[in-house]
């Protein structure tokens, strides 16, 4: 059974820092792409990051230049650094797996596998 488990979340002062880290297990990653998403309540849900199996990056317009990804495929995770937080940034963030089919990954119903996903507040 597949299982994408998020943690590092937590309450975090404006212009703090944050790093989650999402692990999974029951079967590898490592040829898929892998995002974070996050959603606020009474938004829709919200890209953030991704990265392929080659380090390729990207990144949502509203995060780009504050957050970083990275992955280790030999670990099955994949990590979100994130630097300069606003309180804008509050949300609910998960992690996901795309289906392998893509290359390059950022709408929700291209993912296949999520988290549960885990609280990150940024107080002003």
């Amino acid at each position: 059974q597949v299982h994408l488990v998020e943690s590092g979340g937590g309450l975090v002062q404006a212009g703090g820092s944050l790093r989650l880290s999402c692990a999974a297990s029951g079967r590898t990653f490592s040829r898929n792409v892998m995002g974070w998403f996050r959603q606020a309540p009474g938004k829709e849900r919200e890209f953030v990051a991704a990265i392929n199996w080659s380090g390729n990056a990207y990144y949502g317009d509203s995060v780009k230049g504050r957050f970083t990804i990275f992955r280790d495929n030999a670990k099955n995770t994949v990590d979100l650094q994130m630097n300069s937080l606003k309180s804008e940034d509050t949300a609910v963030y998960s992690c996901a797996a795309a289906s392998p089919i893509f290359v390059y990954a950022i709408r929700p119903q291209d993912y296949d596998f999520w988290g549960q996903g885990t609280q990150v507040t940024v107080s002003s």
